[in-house]
């Protein structure tokens, strides 16, 4: 179940990485050329619904996965 403070993170991770990569490939794409804003934000209003979609999905497996490494982990040491 999707609660509140779950979703605002989804929120909030979903701008800044979405953000951060279309950026990034963006500028390795175009360049500096005059348009790079206008693809960027072409290219950033299809990727950060994506990625609040994908957080969304992706979290709860991430934690589950990242508790079972740890639990491994610490039984090794």
């Amino acid at each position: 179940m999707i609660n509140l403070p779950g979703f605002i993170f989804s929120l909030v991770m979903g701008f800044l990485m979405s953000l951060s990569i279309t950026c990034a490939t963006t500028f390795v794409r175009v360049g500096r050329a005059d348009t790079f804003f206008s693809v960027w934000f072409e290219v950033w209003s299809v990727a950060y619904p994506v990625a609040i979609i994908c957080i969304l999905i992706y979290r709860p497996i991430a934690t589950r996965v990242t508790n079972t490494l740890l639990e491994k982990l610490s039984r090794s040491n």
